[in-house]
């Protein structure tokens, strides 16, 4: 069976990219093979960080998407990732729907999967809400609460929608918050997560001896929660 990830939330800076290169990095590390899709023309992260492993996928038109499903079907032992650009939900919705992308999953054994990012925000439970309206128990679910865009979620537990989510059969990951400096360090110099743990250069990464080690924790940790879906 083939699995395809999309990587969402519809919010600018929530941190889809972030957990597109983490979802990425773990692969390699598993040594599973994936092909990345990057739909962000501007701020393309795995294009950035992976190009071995990702093409561009601009939603501009009705096909855009299709190589995603043909990539999935020619080789099932693959898995898909693509990395959404913010406010491309309905752009992806009309996809799925026109082309009945969901019958022609079930009848090629392809799982779909969206990774809900959010941030401690109201918008992040209002898009939540929407994409439950829209897809809820039509399509796997991961929410995937990130706390280095704030570590308090009380609205989300307020709203209700966590339980609805889990109802549906949602599965919960936390990313645990590592500090800015050190993540904007690591994009200064577009390193990988896997030269941010080994590479011993500071030049290379901008990192110190106890930085790589926060990073190596941080790793593992955001590893430990993702070994629990199936992948």
């Amino acid at each position: 069976m083939s699995h395809i990830h999309f990587i969402g939330g519809e919010k600018g800076g929530v941190g889809k990219s972030l957990v597109a290169r983490l979802l990425a990095q773990h692969l390699i590390d598993r040594g599973m093979p994936f092909l990345g899709f990057d739909t962000d023309k501007s701020h393309g992260a795995l294009l950035r960080f992976y190009a071995d492993f990702a093409a561009p996928a601009v939603l501009d038109g009705h096909d855009s998407l299709d190589p995603i499903i043909e990539h999935a079907i020619e080789a099932p032992q693959r898995r898909i990732l693509v990395d959404l650009a913010a406010q491309t939900q309905q752009s992806l919705a009309n996809w799925i729907d026109d082309a009945d992308v969901l019958g022609l999953a079930e009848e090629h054994g392809l799982a779909l999967t969206w990774w809900h990012v959010m941030d401690a925000g109201r918008d992040s439970v209002d898009l939540l809400r929407q994409w439950l309206d829209q897809f809820g128990g039509r399509i796997k679910l991961v929410l995937v609460l990130n706390e280095i865009r704030g570590d308090r979620f009380e609205i989300l537990a307020a709203s209700g929608e966590r339980e609805r989510a889990e109802a549906l059969g949602a599965s919960v990951m936390t990313l645990r918050h590592l500090p800015d400096a050190t993540m904007q360090k690591i994009d200064r110099h577009s390193a990988s997560f896997w030269a941010a743990v080994n590479h011993p250069d500071r030049s290379a990464t901008g990192l110190g001896l106890l930085e790589r080690q926060r990073v190596k924790v941080w790793l593992q940790r955001a590893y430990a929660e993702m070994e629990r879906l199936p992948l």
